[in-house]
């Protein structure tokens, strides 16, 4: 009996904060994190998304996509390759853009909007996908940061890349040296992670300087090298007809399966934007800019690799490339000058590689942690969790070569899309913008977004449907012999998934009608109609911590009085 009471002293010293007076079942659906965000937390304005997506489009693994095209089995010429970047990057921010005015107009997250088109329960499983996505890039977008402090560190002791004490393999694959930089980027990354979400801004910002001019200062170095942009851009594509086609489509459906995990769960951030207009254009623009720039020095930078280091050909890693600047010369080892600038160079790329994790991963990871056992996990402790998992999984595995890194995000993409399909259906399509943001707090059964028991079933048909229309190319991927119409799909998975599961939701809704609708029967603005003046769970009378916090109960309640006898119904 002592040992029980002591168990549970010590559950009860682990809980997070949360609201007073909260049932065990109610604890399960909100806490501090999952509220939605007051206005003195809405700190992120215009700029601070201008310089969020500018940050975060400089990164290691952005030159990889872009790059990639570049590969010899993909065969496209640099300007083939980058306006699939253009394009593929214009319509992640379409879809970003969509996903986030979500979160801005409500202040919700991503875990609490999907309550709405898989169920108060049913939203556990997106949210469970989205979380083992984000852990497990993680790991990679960890690893590749490790790789950024083995150059800094081969930099200065050009041993380190070399001793054979410190090359032997490790399990799965890796070598001792790049598992001690990857330990120490692990360990540099983790007091990152402490900071609240609505003031790690300054680090985006900070990155959003320091990791262009590393970018830029690379572009120029490799032209120099290769003896001016002449030879690079006459470097021509190497396919052609139908290779060519499905070329151009593969590029751009690697940038936007780049992009699946952050068009989901843009509401993460977007929630904390001071005003809806703050999370539109800035995002819209700043991605296929940001990302087409830093696209543009990758696949130049590659495309060089070719002309300088013509046995390593155009790399798709402007890592190696780097590291063959270190190598370069009669000893095997670079000039000082050489390596100097590689360490300042690396050393930028480590900033960038941070805020890139912190920012589409970590906090995305702990965010969505908090919806899975909001008593005990909130988005720091969630976001320590994402990091020893990253750890866990022996992330260079995926990072082999470029066709396992492609297949990759193609997998997760199938599964991603076919969770924006309904969310982004549900709110444009079904609801019309109309959310009860009380009801999303809400474990009672007779709530509208409960469904069967707690399940929304329209969601995970629509969910469902999406996965199976690229499950049969996803295989032939993987090496099964398929049908070629299964493969020419899975070549478009993120536009297949969302469409099929999109209007599968919508006909769905349609047919069988879903309650808790827009109130007028058209578009809802949020600033026409406060919420029901309820609590957000049964007997928490004139409990306002987790209304919307938009709303002037005294100055609304007539226009309330006048539509609640339509909500009434809809409910």
């Amino acid at each position: 009996m002592s040992r029980f009471r002591g168990l549970k002293s010590v559950a009860e010293k682990l809980e997070v904060e949360s609201e007073p007076g909260l049932s065990s079942k109610e604890l399960f659906l909100t806490n501090h994190d999952l509220k939605p965000v007051e206005p003195e937390r809405r700190q992120w304005k215009a700029f601070n998304f201008v310089g969020f997506w500018i940050a975060d489009s400089f990164n290691i693994n952005t030159w990889m996509i872009a790059a990639s095209s570049l590969d010899p089995s993909v065969g496209l010429s640099w300007w083939q390759a980058w306006i699939c970047v253009w394009v593929g990057y214009t319509i992640s921010a379409f879809f970003v853009c969509l996903t986030g005015r979500i979160g801005a107009t409500y202040h919700i997250s991503f875990p609490v909007v999907n309550r709405a088109s898989f169920g108060i329960w049913g939203s556990l499983w997106p949210v469970l996908n989205r979380v083992v996505m984000a852990c497990i890039w993680y790991g990679v977008q960890g690893w590749i940061g490790g790789e950024c402090v083995f150059l800094m560190i081969a930099s200065i002791w050009p041993s380190f890349g070399t001793r054979p004490s410190l090359v032997k393999s490790i399990a799965m694959g890796g070598t001792v040296n790049y598992f001690i930089s990857f330990l120490l980027f692990w360990l540099g990354s983790l007091p990152f992670i402490w900071f609240p979400v609505h003031k790690i801004r300054h680090l985006f910002t900070f990155k959003a300087i320091v990791a262009p001019t590393a970018g830029i200062a690379l572009f120029i170095w490799a032209i120099v090298k290769a003896g001016g942009v002449g030879p690079v851009i006459h470097q021509g594509s190497t396919a052609s007809g139908s290779k060519l086609a499905w070329g151009v489509i593969a590029g751009i459906m690697s940038a936007v399966s780049n992009f699946a995990t952050l068009v989901v769960n843009d509401p993460d951030f977007s929630r904390f934007a001071s005003k809806p207009s703050d999370a539109f254009l800035p995002q819209f623009i700043t991605i296929p800019m940001g990302f087409g720039l830093t696209s543009f020095i990758g696949i130049i930078v590659g495309s060089s690799s070719a002309v300088i280091y013509p046995k390593l050909g155009a790399t798709w890693n402007p890592l190696d490339l780097l590291k063959e600047f270190i190598t370069d010369g009669e000893s095997g080892v670079g000039s000082s000058g050489t390596r100097a600038g590689v360490f300042f160079i690396a050393a930028a790329f480590v900033v960038a590689q941070l805020g890139t994790n912190i920012a589409a991963n970590s906090i995305s990871a702990g965010t969505d942690m908090t919806a899975l056992l909001p008593r005990y996990i909130n988005i720091r402790r969630g976001g320590y969790i994402c990091a020893l998992i990253g750890l866990c999984i022996c992330p260079w595995q995926f990072l082999t070569n470029a066709s396992n890194f492609t297949t990759y995000l193609s997998a997760y993409s199938v599964f991603l899309s076919s969770i924006a399909g309904p969310m982004i259906a549900d709110y444009y399509f079904v609801r019309k913008g109309y959310y009860e943001i009380n009801n999303l707090y809400s474990a009672d059964k007779r709530g509208p977004y409960y469904s069967t028991g707690g399940v929304q079933w329209r969601g995970y048909v629509a969910y469902i449907s999406g996965v199976l229309i690229n499950i049969v190319g996803f295989a032939g991927a993987c090496g099964v012999t398929v049908p070629i119409g299964a493969t020419y799909i899975y070549n478009i998975n993120f536009f297949a998934g969302f469409i099929v599961s999109a209007g599968m939701y919508w006909i769905l809704c349609t047919l069988w009608p879903v309650p808790a609708l827009s109130p007028t029967g058209s578009w809802f603005e949020v600033h026409d109609v406060i919420e029901h003046d309820t609590s957000v769970v049964e007997g928490r009378e004139g409990d306002d911590s987790l209304k919307h916090p938009d709303y002037d109960v005294e100055e609304q309640r007539g226009f309330f009085k006048k539509t609640m006898a339509s909500i009434s119904k809809a409910v």
